[in-house]
């Protein structure tokens, strides 16, 4: 967490400021755990102010700002990291800050409360070598079906844990994962070499379904109440979640009740009665 709806977002949130030009671009002193800035100070400051902000893209789970240099400051939020052009949820995990001119917004902020996330400036090599198809799988929300299959559909791991893998597809993350795969009833302990074309075709769909529709929401602010829009507001597809965090109560498609097991040390949710596992692969 944050996952893609949340990144997304985040990015459509600071799409305004599309056309701007940085003032001044450099952390916020703060006493909590430093995260990652890369270059360093006054590295960054060269690179970027006077520059104009061409457009706002995302990569997977990161949010890019794109400069008319070709240099794009790359945030990655990790668990606990939002990017705001609001005031921040508190001041003493704000981390990082661009002051702008020219535009509607006159800072972006980046907020961090666990200090895991990072802000870096790539060059457009960089980019290419660390954000590229080497690194990272297509997105979740333009992956077909059929190239999610050929991408997972030899692996012997679970499809839980496959789906995150980042070089597989990018974005899709631990909440969305037990989501997804209930509303295609597949076990999430399932094989992914045991699984039929039919059941790739669902995930895929599903996937597509649940994506957009917690865009559509912007996101899911959980319990811990973390995660907040561009404008500190919170999300509001939480309200939405079928099984996650929700171990113990009824399924809303069945009458079974939701089972919480972990799978690589994260949890996963699930409904036994809805998403049953098999034990072989189907003719379909």
């Amino acid at each position: 967490m944050p996952e893609l709806p949340e990144v997304e977002t985040m990015r459509r949130g600071i799409l305004k400021i599309v056309g701007s030009k940085i003032l001044r671009a450099d952390r916020v002193a703060c006493e909590r755990k430093p995260i990652l800035v890369q270059p360093g100070p006054a590295a960054f400051a060269k690179r970027t102010v006077g520059r104009t902000i061409t457009d706002i893209g995302r990569v997977g789970k990161r949010v890019i700002v794109h400069l008319d240099s070709g240099d794009a400051i790359v945030f990655e939020p990790r668990m606990t990291g939002l990017v705001l052009v609001a005031d921040p949820p508190s001041h003493e995990h704000l981390r990082f800050r661009l002051d702008l001119t020219g535009g509607p917004i006159s800072q972006v902020y980046y907020w961090d409360r666990r200090g895991l996330g990072s802000v870096r400036l790539l060059s457009p090599r960089q980019f290419a070598e660390k954000l590229g198809g080497e690194q990272l799988g297509p997105d979740a929300l333009v992956l077909s079906a059929e190239e999610l299959r050929l991408r997972l559909g030899k692996s012997r791991r679970a499809i839980k844990v496959a789906l995150l893998d980042q070089r597989a597809v990018a974005g899709v993350g631990n909440l969305y994962a037990s989501e997804i795969l209930h509303l295609a009833k597949i076990h999430p302990a399932k094989r992914c070499d045991l699984l039929t074309v039919a059941q790739w075709q669902a995930i895929q769909q599903q996937m597509l379904e649940v994506l957009h529709t917690a865009i559509r929401y912007e996101g899911s602010t959980l319990s811990d109440g973390t995660y907040r829009n561009a404008l500190n507001q919170s999300g509001g597809y939480q309200n939405q979640h079928r099984v996650y965090d929700r171990a113990g109560q009824p399924c809303a498609t069945c009458a079974g009740l939701i089972v919480r097991i972990v799978q690589a040390q994260r949890a996963t949710f699930f409904c036994a009665v809805c998403q049953t596992k098999g034990l072989r692969k189907s003719s379909s």
